[in-house]
């Protein structure tokens, strides 16, 4: 059984070393909770100061591969997030570009992960905002986000695996932040070809400015990438291993989010008339569970893949690139979820990724080892 590495450590110097670890992702937890919750004062919507799959979502909509008008702005959070943890790990050695491990895997496990978030309208991220904001809809895709990474656990544990990567070259590995920066580049620009969701048309519409969002990216892209934050890690090495310093640091998130929602006016308790959610209990669970059930066997949330993308990791682009695949299909068929409910297509796409996800799993836990 793989054991974490600060579990070897022993006598008072390894204890010291454990608690200081935890005390730096919850300092960490704390600063991205206040970071996300100024981000809607600074103009980004309501619980919404950070949101992997909708930022996806939109960016994806700005590149024109969804005709979404309400959704469409290159979001510089993502950029950010992918450049600043690109940067760290440049500077601390951790760039080591790898990839080659089932990349058609990798990429449809993303696009059902979107695909789920989009019918809980949010990431396991937002879920934690929308809780902060007082979103009781959220409970029901916290209980759903659990219930899909225990799933995953068990499989885990059967022995799945989709196998090891393979190092690359570094040039590799830089592509994709190098993208980001021709991202950047035509937010700034805003040709003709790039979409720009209209003045109060919608989400889109709705950002902080480009200097702030891009800053407040990077810092947390930092963070998460000193800290290996992912609440999907989190909620794994807590069943498996008993350790929960990834789960405190999403607990300071939550906590320092509500306090500044709180002194801000913007916590609002309650279940009905929450923005960008819908009150679906059951839908909101199994979106999230999908999510959780697809994010487990990726080894990673959505902004865990941005972060290891900035590391190189080309597993990690192509699940990020199968995020965007899923939000293009969400939108252009009609699966993605509104304030008024979830949609029929978005019922049955939800139910065939269970299927898919689930298939993906017992296929890749029975697998015998290859020569």
């Amino acid at each position: 059984m793989l054991i974490p590495k600060f579990f070897s450590i022993e006598g008072k110097g390894g204890y010291s070393l454990m608690k200081k670890e935890k005390t730096t992702i919850v300092v960490a937890g704390l600063i991205i909770g206040v970071i996300a919750a100024m981000l809607v004062f600074f103009g980004n919507p309501a619980n919404m100061g950070f949101c992997i799959a909708c930022f996806l979502r939109d960016t994806t909509g700005a590149l024109g591969l969804h005709s979404a008008a309400a959704v469409q702005y290159i979001r510089p959070e993502i950029i950010g997030l992918v450049l600043g943890a690109c940067i760290v790990s440049l500077i601390t050695k951790e760039f080591r570009p790898r990839g080659g491990s089932a990349p058609v895997t990798r990429f449809v496990l993303g696009a059902f992960v979107m695909i789920g978030c989009l019918m809980f309208l949010g990431c396991p991220f937002r879920m934690i905002l929308r809780l902060a904001g007082g979103d009781g809809n959220a409970i029901f895709g916290l209980v759903g986000f659990a219930a899909g990474i225990l799933t995953g656990t068990f499989f885990l544990k059967k022995g799945y695996t989709l196998k090891r990567s393979y190092k690359m070259p570094k040039l590799e590995g830089s592509i994709f932040p190098a993208v980001q920066i021709v991202m950047l580049l035509l937010l700034v620009a805003a040709p003709a070809f790039i979409h720009f969701t209209e003045p109060e048309g919608g989400p889109g519409a709705k950002h902080a400015a480009i200097l702030i969002s891009l800053a407040a990216g990077v810092i947390v892209g930092i963070l998460a990438q000193r800290t290996r934050l992912c609440m999907v890690g989190g909620i794994r090495d807590a069943v498996l291993f008993g350790e929960f310093k990834l789960l405190f640091g999403f607990v300071a998130i939550l906590v320092s989010a509500l306090i500044v929602n709180v002194i801000l006016g913007y916590f609002h308790p309650g279940f009905a008339g929450q923005p960008i959610a819908h009150t679906d209990g059951l839908w909101n669970a199994l979106g999230m569970y999908l999510a959780g059930f697809g994010c487990i066997l990726l080894g990673g949330c959505p902004m865990r893949q941005l972060i290891l993308s900035g590391e190189g990791n080309t597993d990690s682009v192509v699940t990020v690139l199968g995020l965007m695949a899923g939000a293009a299909f969400a939108h252009n068929f009609g699966l993605a979820s509104s304030a008024d409910g979830p949609t029929a297509n978005g019922k049955i796409a939800v139910v065939i990724g269970i299927v898919v996800v689930a298939a993906i799993a017992v296929i890749n836990s029975m697998r015998k080892e290859e020569a």
